[in-house]
């Protein structure tokens, strides 16, 4: 049994690593692509709440994605050795998620009944 444990420890510490690895990732890739936005934006947009929404929106997706990657990572280190450190840390990561995904989702559907306003108006 010793040796199970053992072999599970480490398949949870390497898979550990790719979620936390795969977490940060997302961070770059999101904040590569929110200076892209910003910098390919047309001057004249830059300054506009709908612009401003829009990078926002960006670069918190990914964000998202990260806690969720982070997530993944917090359970596996409390299962195989739960601390109270540990517990609170993932207590911490899933309300942080879960508050993070509901405002995002409350502002994508703002963003997507603007855009359809907009488009009906344009018509």
């Amino acid at each position: 049994m010793e040796v199970l444990d053992h072999y599970l420890g480490n398949l949870v510490g390497i898979t550990k690593f790719f979620l936390e690895s795969f977490s940060v990732l997302c961070i770059i890739l999101g904040l590569i692509k929110t200076l892209h936005m910003v910098w390919a934006a047309d001057r004249r947009t830059m300054g506009t709440p709908k612009f401003f929404n829009s990078v926002r929106l960006q670069f918190g997706l990914w964000l998202a994605l990260a806690l969720e990657f982070q997530l993944g990572a917090d359970i596996l280190s409390t299962t195989i050795a739960p601390t109270l450190e540990s517990l609170s840390k993932l207590g911490l990561i899933a309300v942080i998620r879960t508050f993070l995904n509901y405002f995002l989702g409350k502002e994508l559907e703002s963003e997507i009944r603007m855009e359809m306003e907009q488009q009906e108006r344009s018509h």
